[in-house]
């Protein structure tokens, strides 16, 4: 199907570099609500009351958490001293692998014990935890540690955030898990997003603004710091000096209701994770009382967010669909004049969350969003799409989690 660009098909991004809001916001977060990262307590109440009730496709979604390995009880932590990704000259090789393995199975069994009350997974999903905030110091290897930090980071955090209620993980130990938080992640990931490793400011790829934002911001909500809660809105809302601001999230914004990703003339591979990792962004905020699902600034068709996913969602379901493509510039003249075919069907979970929220709740029409988490469906989580770092950089499982 030939998807045909109309006249004026850019929306304020003439210059995607240079991209103002001229409507900026000042509403901020003055109070932590718990749980508010990626679910909060409405949403437990729904995924519990169907699950227990057999109700498709929360059914479904359940079973395929149950079925992966990282969701069981007898799952064994593998904490190291130093996390590191990216091996220059004198480093220790990498292990980064060991923490988005660990993430993911933290996350997967406080599912399992918030949803359907099994201790045995609520205990092990504390006792991974525990380990790694007693045993690991730092996070080290060349620039790709900021990887490590922003893609494991928030992840880590939405974890701590379903077990904090848990009467077995003691206070004591809660709180180690938090300073762990503050001391080895925070200090990487706020690092990243105020200097990109001194390189101009839109050197760096989406995903790693992307990803080192939500661990700001989650990071924020576990710890009850409104500062960096707001810190992390604000980079995207309003003043994010690298392309974690809304304004060059895409390169181009189209009157189809598409929104090209910065980084679709890369690869697909990456550009199929800044759904879910804008998805999950934009959710942790909204769960705060500043709904970014729904920001639109700059007046467009969709929200940014569903504008990217159905740019992506169209390009990825078959090769026979065809996008608008806008030829991309950085500060280090990066000149891709083509859209990326490399790694095109790429399949990561994320489109649960999109589609429920904006085709089911808010009654929007996004076709190819919906063909696509209708594929995916149900969805999974890290571990079930292959054995490298790509199936661990989104949480998964929204069809569990975000079905409305």
């Amino acid at each position: 199907m030939l998807i045909l660009a109309c006249t004026d098909n850019l929306s304020q991004l003439s210059d995607a570099s240079n991209t103002t809001n001229t409507t900026v916001s000042t509403s901020t977060v003055t109070t932590i609500v718990h749980p508010g990262m990626l679910h909060n307590a409405t949403d437990f109440i729904r995924m519990s009351t169907n699950v227990n009730a057999g109700n498709q496709p929360w059914l479904d979604g359940w079973n395929k958490l149950v079925a992966n390995h990282h969701s069981s009880a007898t799952y064994i932590a593998r904490p190291v001293i130093t996390i590191v990704r990216g091996t220059p000259a004198n480093k220790a090789p990498e292990n980064y692998i060991l923490a988005c393995q660990d993430a993911a199975a933290a996350y997967q069994e406080a599912l399992r014990w918030k949803i359907m009350g099994d201790v045995a997974c609520g205990n092990n999903a504390v006792k991974i935890m525990n380990a790694w905030a007693k045993t690991c110091t730092s996070i080290d290897g060349d620039s790709n540690a900021d990887l490590a930090a922003g893609l494991q980071g928030y992840q880590w955090a939405n974890a701590a955030e379903i077990m904090r209620d848990y009467s077995g993980w003691a206070p004591a130990d809660f709180k180690a898990f938090k300073n762990w938080m503050l001391k080895v992640y925070y200090p990487v990931s706020y690092d990243f997003l105020n200097r990109h490793n001194g390189t101009c400011d839109t050197h760096y790829w989406l995903n790693w603004d992307m990803s080192n934002m939500c661990t700001v911001l989650a990071i924020g909500i576990l710890c009850d710091d409104t500062t960096k809660v707001n810190y992390a809105i604000n980079y995207y809302r309003n003043n994010g000096v690298g392309n974690g601001y809304i304004g060059r999230v895409c390169s181009a914004v189209y009157c189809n209701g598409m929104s090209q990703p910065q980084e679709a003339g890369r690869d697909q591979g990456h550009a199929s994770m800044i759904v879910p990792l804008l998805g999950a962004f934009c959710t942790m905020a909204t769960n705060q009382g500043q709904n970014l699902l729904d920001y639109n600034p700059f007046n467009e068709v969709n929200p940014r967010l569903l504008g990217a996913s159905e740019y992506v969602a169209s390009y990825n379901i078959n090769t026979t669909n065809t996008v608008p493509y806008t030829t991309y510039n950085n500060c280090n003249n990066v000149n891709q004049t083509v859209i990326a075919s490399n790694g095109r069907g790429t399949i990561r979970p994320g489109w649960e969350l999109v589609y429920n929220y904006y085709v089911k709740l808010k009654g929007k029409a996004a076709p190819y969003t919906t063909q696509f988490a209708a594929k995916i469906r149900p969805e999974g989580g890290g571990g079930d799409y292959g054995t490298t770092s790509g199936s661990y950089d989104q949480l998964g499982f929204g069809t569990l989690t975000y079905t409305r």
